[in-house]
């Protein structure tokens, strides 16, 4: 999601070849830069065990195939073995799944090494397992055993499957908030997988981006540059004990957006990037990659992407992309063109395989995993009281368009759509995250003279777990913002079903043959660690129609 840079001032999965007003911020970064980079890791990691071997950030599954699933883990050897340091032996890390809890059922085992080289994170990538199969898993090293958790394979690729059913997650802030939305997902018991759309962790330092205040501290406390950096960033996240709960329930299937990386991410930069003084943009991009493969349950695709495809049976398949290691540079008020042929957003390759993906599908549902919202978005007659501050949230530069999203890429998103429409590609649903807000959207043909046009796809948009959204940014309560901002947003962009600008929460998306429904749901208050949660609303695509409708019951 684009902000401004605070100043001091299946089958295998188908791999490609604050109160204030924002305008007076006045956040100061935690270190000069030279300074981060000589920091001793003593004292940015917390002291994480008094005795070992231990997991202490929990265990997790992801990309799920018909046949198999990758595990994962890390192990804290040795007390000085801490996430970043380098410290610690090489350590023998034991793996059984079965078909129940109590593991009598084993149906596979085997050993893998952590050692300080891969920060002693392990993942074991099983198979030969059945299709569409609850199993249950562990890790053992020296004796100690890891939590057990449930993971689920995906249905087998000829299989006439009758509904799956997703959690979807986004933008995460540690220092914002509480995530009581994993715990409300986790206790579901209903998930065949669950989505995290990006920014699952954030780089910034200590305070530079929580305009609600800190409610708990990053580690480190600095912004984060390198490898040692993102991994105890990483560490930090996984020792909340909700996403933990979440990863023990259900398998994750997960891409980037930025803050993995760098706010405002592209392919030889970032706005949160500094050259020089920060290190080299190749080597800090490197190892927040490294840290993300590390650290995540996520098979990469070519080395440095998470761009991939999953499938569900006969009933859909999902396109995963990688929309920041490809892309042009942002325009910006200084020049360019959102219109500018030459840039891209996905990426030739990429972009070539999405539209290659969605030709050869022969699923009921095309599901695309993307981190920045496709549909159009015009802000630009707005009331001021919330244009402005949107545009700083966002980072527009004319107060119109977003343009670190696809707004920014036109000709991308023409390819795509014009691709759709002649290639008679139907039942294509965007899953979309970055916003902080929720939508529900179609994406039109043509925007200016929709709804007398066509549309092509449907668009479902989660907001954020904690990440600021519009009424945290400009200091006023939940709801104050929505009831000005929607009616006027959609009076703007009439192929947007719904929004809300204010809430936090997660999605719940469900498939059938004969329709797709995400369902809204909202935390009561992210700085409250008991936080409950409610329904908002639902919106579906009915196959066939290609519009998003609003239904009146969650699944």
């Amino acid at each position: 999601m684009s902000r401004q840079r605070p100043t001091s001032d299946a089958l295998a999965p188908v791999f490609p070849s604050p109160a204030a007003s924002p305008s007076r911020r006045t956040v100061v970064k935690a270190a000069a830069a030279g300074a981060v980079l000589a920091a001793p890791l003593a004292a940015a990691a917390p002291a994480l065990a008094a005795a070992a071997p231990a997991f202490l950030h929990g265990v997790a599954s992801g990309d799920p195939l018909p046949d198999g699933v990758l595990l994962w883990t890390r192990v804290t050897p040795s007390p000085e073995a801490t996430p970043g340091s380098g410290a610690g032996e090489d350590t023998p890390v034991e793996w059984v799944i079965a078909t129940d809890r109590a593991l009598s059922g084993v149906v596979a085992r085997g050993t893998v090494t952590a050692t300080a080289a891969s920060d002693h994170t392990v993942k074991a990538d099983v198979r030969g397992l059945r299709p569409a199969t609850d199993y249950f898993f562990r890790f053992t090293a020296g004796g100690v055993h890891s939590p057990v958790a449930r993971t689920r394979t995906a249905p087998a690729a000829d299989a006439a499957v009758t509904g799956l059913r997703f959690g979807v997650v986004s933008c995460a802030n540690y220092e914002s908030g509480y995530f009581s939305p994993y715990r409300h997902l986790a206790g579901r018991g209903d998930l065949d997988a669950w989505l995290h759309l990006g920014d699952y962790i954030y780089e910034y330092a200590g305070g530079a981006y929580a305009y609600g205040g800190v409610v708990r501290p990053h580690r480190p406390e600095h912004e984060i540059l390198t490898l040692a950096d993102y991994r105890m960033r990483h560490a930090r996240y996984k020792t909340d004990q909700d996403l933990q709960a979440l990863h023990a329930t259900a398998p994750c299937v997960a891409i980037w957006d930025d803050h993995e990386i760098a706010n405002d991410t592209w392919s030889g930069g970032a706005e949160n990037h500094t050259e020089g003084a920060e290190g080299t943009w190749v080597a800090r991009r490197a190892a927040a990659k490294q840290a993300y493969f590390e650290w995540m349950p996520v098979r990469p695709a070519i080395a440095g992407t998470t761009y991939r495809r999953l499938r569900f049976g006969k009933l859909a398949d999902l396109s995963l992309l990688d929309l920041r290691s490809f892309r042009s540079q942002q325009v910006s008020s200084a020049g360019g063109s959102v219109d500018d042929p030459d840039r891209t957003l996905t990426g030739r390759a990429q972009m070539d395989w999405l539209k290659s993906g969605l030709s050869a599908s022969d699923t009921t549902w095309r599901l695309v995993g993307n981190s920045v919202m496709i549909a159009p978005f015009s802000v630009a007659q707005l009331p001021e009281f919330v244009r402005e501050p949107l545009g700083e949230l966002l980072g527009l530069p004319d107060l119109a368009i977003s343009v670190d999203q696809w707004d920014g890429y036109t000709d991308d998103r023409k390819e795509l759509i014009s691709h759709l429409r002649t290639g008679g590609i139907r039942n294509t649903v965007f899953l979309t995250g970055d916003i902080h807000m929720a939508f529900a959207n179609d994406v039109p043909v043509n925007a200016t003279t929709y709804p007398l046009t066509a549309s092509a796809a449907t668009e479902f948009v989660v907001t954020s777990v904690t990440s600021d959204n519009l009424n945290d940014y400009v200091g006023v309560s939940e709801g104050t913002i929505t009831a000005v901002a929607s009616p006027a947003i959609r009076a703007m962009n009439r192929h947007v079903k719904f929004v809300d600008t204010d809430q936090h929460g997660y999605g719940v998306f469900s498939v059938t043959p004969e329709r797709a429904q995400m369902d809204y749901y909202r935390v009561s208050d992210r700085t409250d660690p008991s936080a409950t949660s409610h329904w908002v609303r639902s919106y579906r695509t009915l196959s066939g129609t290609q519009k998003a409708e609003r239904t009146y019951d969650p699944v």
